[in-house]
C-alpha cells in the first residue's frame, strides 16, 4: 500500500488520531509530544504497518467467506 494505494483520511478523523496518539504518550508514557511527532508516528503507522493489518482483514474475510459458501453447499438435495 506504497504511495500509490496510501490510506487517505479526513482532516478531521487524521487530527482525531493525532490526539489518540498525543493522549497515548501523555497516559501510558508520562510524554508529551506535539501535533507534528505524533503526525510523525500516524504517518509511519498508515505507511509501515497498516499493509499488513489490512492484509490480514482481506485473508480473514476470504476465510470466513470460504466456510459459508461451504456452509451452503452442504444443504443441496439430492
Amino acid at each position: 500500500m506504497r504511495s500509490r494505494n496510501k490510506i487517505k483520511l479526513s482532516k478531521e478523523t487524521k487530527k482525531d488520531m493525532v490526539n489518540k496518539i498525543k493522549n497515548y504518550f501523555l497516559n501510558e508514557r508520562e510524554e508529551e509530544i506535539g501535533d507534528l511527532a505524533a503526525g510523525l508516528i500516524l504517518e509511519f503507522t498508515i505507511e509501515e504497518l497498516a499493509p499488513e493489518f489490512y492484509n490480514q482483514g482481506v485473508y480473514d474475510s476470504y476465510k470466513y467467506m470460504n466456510e459459508r459458501v461451504e456452509d451452503l453447499l452442504s444443504i443441496q438435495t439430492y
